[in-house]
């Protein structure tokens, strides 16, 4: 009797998504017919691989490859070697040549390689080139099935002993199903061993031997830095050389050290390497010697180390050298040897030519100095150098300045000329404004140039400066004597914006000058009509005149006492201290006007 009445579930949830199931169940749990259950779809899924995805395809045969691609590049390679008889040698019947025997899998070829031996006598390296060798005379060739450690090889009538191969080759054999007979041991040359073998001689007592030298002192060489001095012939100087003593042979060679653009050949050696005499032995003064072949028989005694060092003078084949210095291996040397030790170089610079001072001919009187000094300095004189800020500073300021002509001559008394100095070059013009029926035409005095002072030289010449030019002082101009009589303001007002670079004596005097016109143009510009002004003059002078007579000479002392300034005027106050010293009246109208 049935207890469960449930339907099959089939809803459900895999990795997160919703699905529905076929029902493989009635209710109940009854399976339906020709159901499976899950055990079963299971092992469908898992097992019966050929159910769901159908026969596996058989993989495709592989691709046929030819022998001499498969083995291409592959070569066996063997160790031997073979006896050579010796007909002719009394030291050696036989002789044993180690070779490499190298075979190609891929077309089956041979080639038998010998290693060079130095110093062998015999044509060594590729004994046999590379091809197919035949094994017999029936057409056979040699096969990498016919190789194998420990067997004698016949090729073209020599006999090879195989004894080794390397890892490469004994795989292969292996992997072909031949066994590889061991290794063995590589035979030499008996020859060859015996030459390496050193040989013993009986030491017997000799002279000395003519190659010790050369044996102990060869590549070692002296150098010595020398210099040739050849001044005292035509266009001679002083060459800097290097010279080599070889120790082997007892050699010299000279070379000369070049320097760039130094206006000579660039040859290498002064003097070939030889031995060089020092002293002959009767040598005939008039035989010519560059005919000579000079042997040990014409000279007593060779140059040797002995004659070389520093501060020494040696002379070689007629040139004179003087050795100022060396390098260390010769220093090292001659202390071992000869126990030298001072190697203080010499000095062999060049001393300073004494420059020989200038001669400035005396100033000839045609234009400036400056112009006419650059005719000594060049044969293309050029024009003098100026200063170029200065200009730029003082382009267009012009000081002016009012002279009198000191001159005997009294048509000369009244000529007023106006002179300029130009601040940019410190040049002076002058200049003479024309005047009617004066007789005398004006116009250009002195063109613009510089005017040196009284008591200056030509090789020391002092020009006028600003702070030359005071009211009253007397300028001389070529000869002739100007008095500065008076001014522009530009020039006060110059002087005292620039009063650092001024004696205060020059800015005082310019400024004394222009003190009584200040004072006029005060009272001009007080706002007093000018004929009240004169109205009041008469009415004191009516006044003075009658008071009593009074001393006017010590009056006029007395005004110029208190105008310190010198500038013609006083104030009131002043002016009022004056009458009362004197007693002079002054009516309180007339004190109300002034």
């Amino acid at each position: 009797q049935k207890t469960s009445f449930h339907r099959t579930q089939t809803l459900d949830f895999k990795n997160g998504y919703a699905f529905s199931r076929l029902p493989r169940e009635g209710v109940g749990g009854t399976l339906f017919a020709n159901q499976l259950s899950q055990d079963e779809l299971d092992d469908l899924c898992t097992k019966g691989a050929t159910l769901t995805n159908g026969q596996v395809k058989r993989p495709a045969p592989s691709r046929f490859t030819p022998a001499f691609v498969a083995y291409d590049k592959k070569v066996l390679k063997f160790d031997a070697y073979f006896m050579e008889e010796v007909a002719a040698s009394p030291e050696e019947n036989y002789r044993i040549r180690q070779v490499g025997l190298y075979y190609y899998l891929e077309d089956d070829s041979m080639c038998i390689i010998e290693p060079k031996v130095k110093n062998s006598g015999l044509l060594q390296g590729k004994l046999m080139k590379r091809h197919r060798v035949p094994k017999n005379e029936h057409g056979d060739y040699y096969h990498w099935k016919d190789l194998n450690l420990g067997i004698d090889l016949t090729i073209y009538g020599r006999t090879y002993r195989l004894v080794n191969c390397d890892c490469f080759t004994k795989v292969f054999l292996e992997s072909q199903g031949i066994v590889v007979n061991p290794p063995e041991e590589l035979v030499s040359d008996p020859y060859t061993e015996q030459r390496r073998t050193p040989f013993q001689k009986a030491i017997v007592p000799a002279g000395p031997d003519p190659f010790r030298q050369f044996l102990i002192y060869d590549t070692k060489v002296l150098r010595f830095y020398a210099i040739w001095d050849d001044t005292n012939c035509a266009f001679g100087d002083h060459h800097p050389c290097i010279i080599h003593y070889f120790l082997a042979d007892d050699t010299v060679e000279v070379r000369e050290v070049h320097k760039r653009n130094d206006g000579r050949d660039p040859f290498p050696v002064l003097m070939r390497r030889q031995r060089l005499p020092k002293i002959f032995v009767d040598k005939n003064k008039n035989f010519p010697s560059c005919v000579l072949e000079i042997t040990d028989h014409e000279v007593q005694e060779w140059y040797s180390p002995k004659d070389f060092g520093i501060g020494k003078t040696v002379t070689l084949l007629g040139r004179t050298f003087l050795i100022y210095d060396c390098d260390k291996f010769t220093q090292d040397f001659y202390h071992e040897k000869y126990g030298i030790t001072d190697f203080q170089p010499v000095d062999v610079n060049k001393k300073p030519l004494e420059k020989v001072p200038q001669v400035i001919p005396p100033y000839n009187g045609f234009g400036i100095p400056e112009d006419s000094l650059q005719n000594c300095l060049s044969l293309f004189p050029k024009p003098p150098r100026k200063d170029v800020i200065k200009m730029l500073e003082n382009n267009l300021k012009v000081l002016r300045y009012q002279v009198a002509l000191e001159s005997p001559v009294p048509e000369d008394k009244n000529r007023r000329f106006i002179l300029s100095y130009f601040l940019s070059d410190d040049t002076i013009s002058i200049y003479e404004p024309p005047v009617k029926n004066s007789g005398i035409l004006g116009g250009k005095y002195l063109k613009r140039t510089k005017v040196t002072k009284p008591g200056s030289t030509p090789e020391n010449p002092m020009y006028y400066e600003p702070s030359d030019f005071t009211i009253g002082s007397t300028i001389e101009v070529f000869g002739h004597r100007f008095v500065i009589t008076d001014t522009d303001e530009y020039v006060l007002n110059y002087l005292e914006r620039n009063a650092e670079s001024f004696p205060a004596a020059t800015v005082q005097s310019i400024r004394d000058h222009f003190l009584p016109r200040k004072v006029v143009v005060e009272t001009t510009s007080s706002g007093i009509p000018k004929k009240d002004l004169d109205d009041l003059i008469v009415e004191v002078q009516k006044e003075l005149k009658l008071q009593e007579p009074f001393n006017t000479r010590q009056f006029h002392e007395a005004f110029h006492h208190f105008d310190k300034e010198g500038s013609g005027f006083l104030d009131k106050a002043r002016f009022l201290n004056v009458c009362d010293r004197f007693h002079v009246p002054t009516s309180t109208i007339l004190l109300k006007k002034v």
